[in-house]
């Protein structure tokens, strides 16, 4: 049974426009995972795979932009958040092409938790300071 993220007050950071982001993130990152349980071809993965590091890369200049903006103190920091994701979702989408179905569902639980975390760490942080100086 495909356990899904499920989108609430519990991953709201406080600013619309980023809560915006993180939802199409949430939802791109259930079809994949839905996609993997499914047994989906891997070439339909990389397709998913594609989509949300597309989404990723722009949500992550959108952020940035709003953190330059608004001169966020952690920016480096939370930038090397963003590559480190980035690359690892980019591994993952080779992974997956080669990969057995075992080894493609720990990849995505890794993923799960890596965007989990990081929205609950660093983006919470964010999300508080851009509530105070918005």
């Amino acid at each position: 049974m495909v356990k899904d993220l499920v989108w609430g007050e519990i991953l709201r950071v406080g600013v619309d426009e980023i809560d915006d982001d993180h939802r199409k993130l949430v939802n791109i990152f259930n079809l994949l995972n839905h996609a993997v349980m499914e047994g989906e071809s891997p070439e339909y993965l990389a397709a998913l795979l594609d989509e949300l590091i597309n989404c990723a890369v722009w949500h992550f200049s959108h952020e940035e932009r709003l953190m330059l903006k608004h001169r966020y103190a952690g920016i480096e920091e939370h930038k090397a958040e963003h590559q480190e994701l980035i690359v690892s979702a980019k591994k993952l989408k080779q992974e997956i092409l080669q990969a057995d179905k075992a080894t493609v569902n720990q990849q995505i639980e890794f993923l799960e938790r890596w965007l989990t975390e990081h929205i609950f760490a660093t983006d919470m942080r964010l999300g508080s300071y851009l509530s105070q100086v918005m």
